[in-house]
């Protein structure tokens, strides 16, 4: 089934706005336009994607799995071109992801010494989608912090990043220099198993505003210092590990070498990437 592509890009945007007059709107075509153009996917997909009521728009479990589908193939199409373009212009550049927290700059800088006609193009990665850019090509490298998922990625580590314990100034907590996981029983705590938060900006104004207190690894506390925050060392908890990363199917030499120096710069006991023959 060779799917339309530009049907897809439409019933994104149903999927985005919940509405069919709005988002025939953002995308400056005529609402039966759009709605016939969503029709003949169903058509052609054989399933339905839309509860259709006269008020709102409802995606079924089918549309929700093609809309969540449709990000990762929308990036990997978005990305696929401009690596086209970046040929037909002779353009070399490399995208390097990073993890909130971590930093890239010496790598960055080692790189460009060596390969100056390479451009490098920074992208700061949100924590909840660490490696989805590798994958998609939105990235060529990363350097992340685990968790993450390994499939269809070499990754190798670099050093490992403490966890802290972040909350208020005015906590009681605040008045210890160090704690354990024990201390923590009981209180409200902001992650990934309890209550999300879309920014690291929205989780520290929460903690900061009182509402809970959350274990982030220890850079990224301290790149989001504020003076209504303290953090302490959380001294029974695993360090999280740092990596470099780049997916399995990457051949372009650029990539290579940059992950190579990165690898050498950012952890200077790390072994080098393994590349397959």
């Amino acid at each position: 089934m060779d799917l339309d592509l530009r049907k897809l890009r439409y019933f994104a945007a149903v999927a985005e706005h919940r509405h069919f007059g709005r988002a025939a709107q953002a995308l400056y075509i005529a609402q039966p336009v759009l709605s016939r153009q969503i029709r003949a996917l169903e058509h052609e997909l054989g399933c339905t994607l839309l509860a259709r009521t006269t008020r709102r728009v409802q995606l079924t479990p089918a549309g929700e799995q093609l809309h969540e589908e449709t990000r990762g193939l929308f990036a990997a199409v978005d990305s696929a071109l401009r690596r086209v373009h970046e040929v037909d212009r002779g353009v070399a550049r490399v995208v390097v992801a990073f993890a909130p927290g971590l930093h890239v700059s010496e790598a960055v800088r080692a790189f460009t010494a060596t390969h100056p006609d390479v451009e490098i193009a920074l992208l700061r990665l949100d924590w909840w989608e660490q490696d989805a850019p590798l994958r998609d090509g939105r990235a060529d490298v990363g350097l992340l912090r685990r968790p993450f998922d390994d499939t269809g990625l070499r990754s190798v580590p670099v050093g490992s990043d403490p966890k802290v314990v972040c909350l208020p100034a005015s906590h009681p907590l605040a008045r210890r220099r160090r704690l354990h996981l024990a201390d923590l029983e009981g209180r409200p705590l902001l992650n990934t198993q309890g209550r999300r938060t879309d920014s690291l900006e929205e989780k520290f104004e929460l903690i900061a505003s009182g509402t809970a207190i959350a274990v982030v690894p220890r850079s990224v506390a301290r790149s989001y210092s504020r003076p209504d925050l303290v953090h302490r060392p959380l001294t029974d908890a695993e360090p999280a590990q740092t990596c470099v990363v780049v997916a399995e199917d990457r051949r372009e030499q650029r990539v290579l070498d940059f992950a190579t120096v990165a690898v050498e710069t950012l952890g200077a006991d790390a072994p080098r990437l393994a590349v397959a023959d």
